[in-house]
């Protein structure tokens, strides 16, 4: 890949194009959402299949105003937070996110670390303490250019979970029927289990990072500019960022799908109905799937996690730096962003600590929990940022001539910043102390 070329430029292949959307759409299954989807099929069969439809257009929306702002303004989400709205408001959401992304990584470090221990043996807390300190190598020391080829091309460790559902046996027409027409149900962990899937879905670290990921791109290509500075790029940057926007989630809510369908085809028609972990959902699988079905989904929970714990740490990175008026960027010489790296190797750390035994002993934090807190502050943080973002896009002092921006995105932008304010209230109405 040239990186002088533009990102819209006409010779570059249609995979060169896609760029922050496609790495955004696939870090949203990372092992914590391979533990939610597969609690979502073992709990309730086919049942939630209809939730994949319902959130693309919601999560593709919010993603797309997500990529504008960054792509228009230059600047990431709490970069223009700053900018434009006062600090109270900053520093309680980027505390929020930082908090949330530690818990997950946690959570998703540990189920790496215990999914490779299932295919191949050894000690899971080793594998973890590796595979937090290979994310933080890649992340400081492999130029911007080269690391995001890298995690463009882990993406598609993400069809072994339509595999997976491949080689089992699935009532095709019993579940297209339900992923078409929703049968709902009164029970609170039915609607517990669906407000954890928008919570996975549409997540505020996904908004930070593919808003700092297009300013990476203006930075990184010498013929891109932010659009208030060079207008006439606009038509085809906005198509560009639709266009892997709607592919990424796209992307996404299909290896959901299938997470889902596998664990409803296996899990819950043998009875096996509650799923912690990313890591439990593939060993559960084994005696019901065979050897090579557990194989794929352990093997994909590896794969996910180095997708994700990056763009985790990163997000966090991005917020923190935005928000101090910090170098950041991962295009730029560690030196020369020591607080930006600083931030993103301790969240990563912290993540990874809380899977020592003797921290859980003392704090009571398991990797699960870690996944429970995790949820209920990206609960907390999400309706409120968007509802910010949703501003910010209409704002004409953030962008310029581009605030009217699309009908259609602005409505749907709107819709979904409803259904995770709604999500936030249920989250509180079916919590189970």
């Amino acid at each position: 890949m040239d990186p002088a070329k533009s990102s819209c430029d006409p010779g570059r292949s249609w995979l060169q194009r896609l760029g922050p959307g496609l790495i955004t759409g696939a870090s949203d299954d990372d092992p914590s959402g391979i533990a939610t989807y597969s609690q979502a099929g073992a709990g309730f069969g086919y049942g939630l299949l209809w939730t994949m439809l319902f959130s693309y257009p919601l999560m593709a929306a919010v993603q797309e105003i997500s990529g504008r702002i960054g792509r228009v303004t230059g600047q990431g989400i709490a970069g223009n937070i700053r900018r434009y709205y006062p600090a109270w408001l900053l520093y309680p959401v980027v505390i929020l996110l930082v908090l949330a992304n530690t818990f997950n990584i946690g959570a998703d470090i540990g189920a790496m670390g215990e999914a490779l221990k299932l295919l191949v043996g050894g000690n899971a807390l080793l594998y973890a303490i590796g595979f937090a300190a290979l994310c933080v190598i890649l992340q400081v020391f492999i130029p911007y250019t080269r690391y995001s080829v890298y995690l463009k091309w882990l993406t598609p460790v993400l069809f072994s979970y339509v595999a997976t559902a491949l080689v089992v046996h699935v009532p095709w027409g019993e579940a297209l029927h339900k992923t078409i027409i929703p049968r709902f149900e009164k029970s609170g962990d039915y609607w517990a289990t669906f407000i954890a899937i928008l919570g996975t879905t549409i997540s505020p670290y996904l908004f930070f990072w593919q808003a700092s990921q297009e300013t990476e791109e203006i930075r990184d290509k010498p013929l891109d500019h932010a659009l208030n500075d060079a207008p006439e790029q606009a038509k085809q940057q906005f198509h560009r960022i639709r266009v892997d926007t709607c592919a990424g989630m796209f992307f996404s809510n299909v290896i959901a799908f299938f997470i889902i369908l596998a664990a409803a085809a296996t899990l819950n028609v043998h009875g096996v109905t509650t799923i912690d972990t990313a890591a439990q959902a593939a060993e559960a699988l084994r005696p019901f799937a065979g050897r090579f079905a557990f194989t794929l989904f352990a093997a994909g929970i590896v794969g996910t996690g180095l997708l994700a714990v990056p763009v985790l740490a990163g997000s966090a990175a991005y917020a923190v730096g935005e928000a101090l008026k910090w170098p950041t960027g991962l295009d730029r010489k560690p030196l020369a962003a020591k607080g930006f790296y600083c931030v993103l190797a301790v969240a990563t750390l912290l993540g990874l600590a809380m899977n020592f035994p003797l921290i859980e002993k003392y704090t009571h934090l398991t990797p699960i929990r870690a996944l429970f807190w995790s949820a209920v502050i990206n609960g907390i943080a999400a309706a409120p940022i968007m509802v910010v973002m949703m501003l910010m896009v209409s704002n004409p002092k953030a962008m310029g001539k581009f605030a009217e921006g699309s009908p259609v995105m602005r409505i749907l932008g709107w819709l979904a910043t409803g259904v995770m304010a709604a999500a936030t209230v249920g989250l509180f109405v079916t919590w189970k102390s």
